[in-house]
C-alpha cells in the first residue's frame, strides 16, 4: 500500500494470532508503533558480514584520514576492456532490438551459445551441445548462487571447501540449506580429503563445490584430481559443481584442466566461468556454466522466475570476445605475471617470505610470525592504518581463512612496488 502502513485490529489479533499472552502482547505493541521496525528474513541473519563491506569501510576511514590508499582488496580488474570488445558493444548498443528482453530463442541467444561451446572446444577438447549443455548467466556469481536456491531444501547438505570465494557457502545459506565445511590447508595442498567425510554426510549432499585454479589460495590442480573428485561424485551420486572463473590467468607453463574433460563428468558436472577475468569484463556482468543439461535445465527454470536475461548488446560483445583474437588474453596474462613477480619480489626482500602463485592474480600470503597474535583482519587494519594498503583478511572467505591475507594484483606495477616498500617499512617498524 502505497504511502500507508496497514495496522492489525484488536479484534484480529485476538481471534487470529496463537493463543499466546506474550505474544499478543508483543503483536499489539508492534501495531501501536507509530513506526513499524522491518525485521530481515532470519537466513540474511546468518549471513556473515560480507568481506568487501569491510574493507569499504576500513578505505573510507583511512582517506578520511588523508591516506593515499593502494586497493589490493577485492579482485577488480583495473586492466580496459579490449578495444575490439568495446567496438562491437558501441556498434550493439545502437541497434534499437537490442534494447529488448532477452530471449531464449533469439539470434543472439542461440549465437552466444555457440561462441561458448566452441570456445570451450578449442580451449579444452570438450565438446557440447550449445542447445542443452551451455547456459549464459548475468556474471557466474548469480549463476552459482542460483544453483543453490534451485536445488538445497532446508535438510539438503552442500559440501564446501573452507576458504572459498564467498558465495560458495553464502548462496548455501541464502538459500536455506546445510552448510558442510571440508578444511583447506597448506598441509593437504589446499585440497579436501573427500575420503574422510562422514557417511551421513555424504548420504545427504547434493553437491561439492570445487574451484581450481582456486580462490583465494591460488592452489593448482592436475586432471587427476579430477579424476578422483568425479569417481567419487559419481559413487555417491552427488553434484561436483566446478568454478573455474581463473583457467586462463596461468603461469609458468601450467595449463589449468577443465573437470568435464575426465570421461564420464557430464553424469554430475557443470562448470562455471566468467568474463570478468580473461577479457576484463567485470562490470559488463557477463558468464555461463556448461555441462549437465538436467542440472542446468533446472538452474534455467529457476532463472526464468527472477530476471529477464543478458542485455543483449552484452551478449554480442561476449560473442566478439570468444571468437574473437586471443591475443589480448595472452597479454593480460604477461602483465599479472610481471607484478606477481615484482610484487612478490618486493615482500620477500621486505623479509615476508611468499612463494610464487601458478595462476589466479591474487597472493595468499600467511600472516608473518611477529605478527601471529593478530587476527588476520587486525592484521589488515594494521596494514590499511600503517601502510595505506588494503588486503582481504583470509577470515572473510571461511574460518580456514584465518592465519592469512590476500592480495589482488589489480593496479599498476609503480603502485604494486609502492605498496611492498610501504609494507616492508611497516614490518621494519615493528621489530
Amino acid at each position: 500500500m502505497s504511502g500507508s502502513t496497514k495496522v492489525l485490529s484488536r479484534k484480529f489479533l485476538d481471534e487470529h494470532v496463537f493463543n499466546s499472552t506474550g505474544l499478543k502482547h508483543r503483536l499489539r505493541a508492534i501495531t501501536q508503533e507509530p513506526k513499524r521496525v522491518w525485521q530481515e528474513a532470519n537466513r540474511l541473519k546468518r549471513l556473515p558480514l560480507y568481506l568487501f563491506t569491510i574493507l569499504d569501510n576500513l578505505k573510507a576511514q583511512a582517506r578520511l584520514r588523508g591516506i593515499d590508499v593502494i586497493d589490493l582488496g577485492m579482485g577488480n580488474p583495473d586492466l580496459p576492456t579490449p578495444p575490439h570488445i568495446v567496438a562491437e558493444m558501441r556498434k550493439q548498443i545502437a541497434v534499437p532490438e537490442n534494447h529488448r528482453y532477452s530471449r531464449p530463442d533469439g539470434i543472439v541467444e542461440k549465437k552466444l551459445k555457440e561462441a561458448i561451446a566452441a570456445w570451450y572446444y578449442r580451449r579444452f577438447r570438450v565438446s557440447l551441445d550449445p542447445k542443452r549443455e551451455v547456459l549464459p548467466l548475468i556474471g557466474s556469481k548469480e549463476g552459482i548462487a542460483h544453483l543453490s536456491l534451485a536445488f538445497l531444501n532446508n535438510d539438503d547438505i552442500a559440501i564446501v571447501p573452507d576458504p572459498a570465494y564467498p558465495v560458495h557457502f553464502n548462496g548455501v545459506i541464502m538459500a536455506g540449506g546445510i552448510l558442510y565445511h571440508v578444511p583447506l590447508t597448506p598441509e593437504n595442498h589446499y585440497q579436501p580429503n573427500l575420503q574422510a567425510l562422514p557417511r551421513e554426510v555424504v548420504r545427504r549432499s547434493k553437491f561439492i563445490f570445487l574451484g581450481y585454479p582456486h580462490n583465494p589460495t591460488t592452489q593448482v590442480v592436475d586432471l587427476a584430481f579430477f579424476q578422483q573428485a568425479v569417481r567419487w561424485c559419481r559413487q555417491h551420486k552427488i553434484m561436483l559443481i566446478h568454478d573455474f572463473a581463473y583457467s586462463d590467468i596461468v603461469f609458468d607453463g601450467y595449463r589449468a584442466p577443465s573437470a568435464l574433460s575426465v570421461s564420464g563428468s557430464k553424469e554430475v558436472t557443470v562448470e562455471f566461468h566468467t568474463l570478468s577475468k580473461s577479457y576484463n569484463m567485470a562490470g559488463w556482468r557477463i558468464g555461463f556454466v556448461v555441462g549437465n543439461p538436467e542440472i542446468l535445465g533446472t538452474l534455467a527454470k529457476t532463472k526464468s522466475y527472477v530476471d529477464f536475461g543478458i542485455f543483449r548488446a552484452v551478449q554480442w560483445s561476449a560473442i566478439k570476445a570468444l571468437t574473437g583474437p586471443q591475443d589480448c588474453v595472452h597479454r593480460l596474462v604477461e602483465t599479472y605475471r610481471q607484478r606477481r613477480d615484482l610484487f612478490v619480489d618486493g615482500l620477500n626482500e621486505a623479509g615476508w617470505q611468499v612463494a610464487k602463485p601458478k595462476s589466479t592474480f591474487y597472493i595468499w600470503a600467511k600472516i608473518p610470525l611477529k605478527f601471529s597474535a593478530l587476527t588476520s583482519l587486525e592484521f589488515a587494519t594494521l596494514l590499511m592504518q600503517e601502510a595505506g594498503v588494503v588486503v582481504s583478511p583470509g577470515t572473510g572467505f571461511g574460518e580456514y581463512g584465518e592465519g592469512f591475507v590476500r592480495f589482488a594484483l589489480v593496479d599498476q606495477a609503480s603502485r604494486l612496488k609502492t605498496a611492498a616498500s610501504r609494507i616492508g617499512q611497516v614490518l621494519r617498524m615493528h621489530d
